[in-house]
């Protein structure tokens, strides 16, 4: 598993960044620090999904979001198409919510269906995932970066 440097993903993010010409799923993999997420939609069959007219709001963690998962454990993930399909659908928000949308909501109910809280007193958080970059604009909807991947109530 790869393990992206931050740094290097708000280079990449930035030169895109007035840029709408790249899907979701293409602006992702483009920055480079996203192996991991990407392994996983592909996996569950859910690039398609992601590549599809939208729009969609993706909380995307980094390789180093998924590297604070015990290897085990994310190996057991990858390897439930249920699970992975719960999981990354939880990370995804029907409709394009920007940054400024998400400072006036407390959750936002995710494609897998249940919601997601947001608390914005000291930074933007995701449940306990911290958005480290956001707005990201892609053709169909817009990615937030968040450095923990959410998991979803069982």
């Amino acid at each position: 598993m790869g393990s992206g440097a931050v740094m290097a993903l708000f280079i990449v993010f930035a030169s895109h960044a007035g840029s709408m010409s790249k899907d979701i799923v293409d602006t992702a993999v483009s920055a480079g620090s996203f192996n991991t997420l990407a392994t996983a939609l592909t996996e569950a069959g859910l690039v398609d999904t992601l590549k599809g007219e939208g729009p969609f709001t993706v909380f995307a963690p980094t390789d180093e979001a998924f590297a604070k998962l015990p290897e085990d454990q994310l190996a057991a993930i990858l390897a439930d198409k249920d699970l992975l399909t719960s999981i990354l659908t939880y990370h995804v928000v029907a409709g394009k919510v920007m940054a400024a949308d998400v400072a006036a909501l407390e959750s936002a109910a995710t494609v897998q269906g249940q919601s997601v809280s947001i608390n914005t007193d000291s930074g933007v958080m995701i449940n306990s995932a911290k958005v480290i970059q956001a707005d990201i604009v892609a053709s169909n909807g817009v990615i937030h970066v968040i450095d923990t991947v959410l998991v979803p109530k069982s």
